[in-house]
């Protein structure tokens, strides 16, 4: 069911807020994706003292590190500390962070008996309670005029996780099942929109002022799978989020898909680092656009930094819908100064006169 939001003037205001609406910013926001994170020192000594599954489960602490990334960095927008899988465990999938593997699900869904097995209604509003109450606690603490961005992965990704168990190179089973047993797919897929639905809602009236949805995984799929099996379950869940909240619709890989993925729905579709923004701004048409610098070029020294985020933001021309953001996460041994960095940049280079 859907909530209405309540959104201050200083949010509703807030560049970020306005970018995703495609009106015009006194600069290009921008916000990074795991800038709460193992890169920073700050982060690295609280998980020193909790998993990062207690981590997730911990409100005040989940609270701590979102407000302290953008505190820290300096950035336009700040993203719940929490991860996609965290909906999987009460759908009845055992799931454990193994140190030095990631994900596992101990009990992969591989054939229709599997889906018909899972919780058909995990009650989200309690069972993820502790994301929500992270929320509450997180916009408290944030500045008042600092959106906060909820999340929850895409329908395909986190089906993918249930199927493989985990990681995966291939997709066997995930495509096998998809070919082998259309309803068995489906069913899943429905089943996982229904719960991402009331997820997302709840999140929003927790207090998120936008929502992402992570499709990190569909980029393996042809154009032609992504719209018999992902497509139209995709569009069914934007269309149930709460109206007039933004969606930043995203995934890897999505070169051959983007036309697809604006079909799908979304008042944002994020970009990664393998196509040039403009292009695929070229492609897209009116919406506004999420990203895409490479995170590996944080590794580079400040000039080249500079120059490769002055290249974003021409290929951007001051169109309004740009949020400035990485083609995928920041990565655990990147250097804290060149994120700090990078913010600046972008906020001097994009600035309005």
């Amino acid at each position: 069911m859907a909530h209405t939001p309540v959104i201050t003037p200083e949010l509703y205001n807030a560049p970020f807020m306005r970018a995703c609406r495609r009106e015009p910013t006194p600069y290009t926001p921008v916000w990074l994706m795991r800038q709460a994170g193992r890169y920073m020192p700050e982060y690295r000594r609280i998980r020193e003292q909790v998993s990062f599954l207690d981590l997730c489960k911990r409100p005040e602490l989940s609270a701590e590190v979102t407000v302290m990334a953008v505190d820290r960095l300096g950035v336009d927008a700040a993203i719940i500390f929490a991860d996609i899988l965290l909906i999987l465990e009460p759908m009845g999938m055992e799931l454990e962070f193994a140190a030095g593997d990631g994900p596992v699900l101990h009990n992969p869904v591989r054939s229709a008996t599997d889906v018909n097995r899972l919780n058909a209604n995990p009650e989200v509003e309690i069972s993820l309670g502790y994301v929500l109450e992270a929320i509450r606690c997180t916009r408290a603490a944030l500045r008042p005029d600092v959106p906060l961005i909820g999340f929850a992965g895409a329908p395909f990704t986190l089906a993918s996780y249930m199927i493989e168990g985990g990681g995966s190179r291939n997709y066997v089973h995930t495509k096998t099942l998809m070919y082998s047993d259309a309803g068995a797919w489906h069913a899943l897929m429905t089943q996982l929109c229904r719960h991402l639905a009331r997820y997302l809602n709840a999140q929003i009236a927790a207090g998120a002022q936008a929502v992402q949805l992570f499709d990190s995984w569909v980029g393996n799929l042809s154009p032609a799978d992504y719209r018999t099996f992902v497509l139209p379950h995709t569009q069914a869940l934007i269309a149930q989020i709460t109206p007039d909240v933004p969606v930043i619709h995203f995934g890897t890989g999505t070169n051959a898909l983007l036309e697809l993925m604006r079909d799908a729905g979304g008042n944002v579709i994020g970009v990664d680092f393998r196509v040039e923004l403009d292009a695929a701004w070229r492609r897209l048409g009116a919406v506004a656009i999420q990203g895409n610098l490479d995170p590996c070029v944080l590794y580079a020294e400040r000039p080249y930094i500079r120059q490769r985020v002055k290249r974003i933001v021409d290929q951007a021309q001051n169109r309004p819908g740009h949020i400035f953001n990485l083609g995928h996460g920041i990565l655990p041994t990147t250097p804290m100064d060149n994120v700090i960095a990078l913010v600046e940049d972008v906020h001097e280079m994009s600035a309005r006169s």
